[in-house]
């Protein structure tokens, strides 16, 4: 997969969320919307109009294992 198919510049139908374990204090945070079929997007929480980040359910799953457990990509 190259990086240009993980950018989606827009995603109407999208309902955002921050992680329960962000924080109040405007730092850095990112959205999740994982109400699309097929499709979990993820964005910057400072840049709410920018792109989103477009991931499979298979694949997010995998990438939240793999920061759990301390890998990185």
């Amino acid at each position: 997969m190259e990086a240009r198919d993980l950018i989606h510049p827009n995603l109407p139908e999208a309902v955002w969320r921050k992680s329960t374990h962000s924080g109040n204090n405007g730092g850095n945070c990112v959205e999740v919307a994982s109400n699309v079929p097929g499709v979990v997007a993820v964005r910057d929480s400072k840049n709410p109009t920018g792109p989103a980040l477009r991931f499979t359910p298979d694949e997010w799953r995998t990438f939240l294992t793999n920061i759990k457990s301390g890998q990185t990509p």
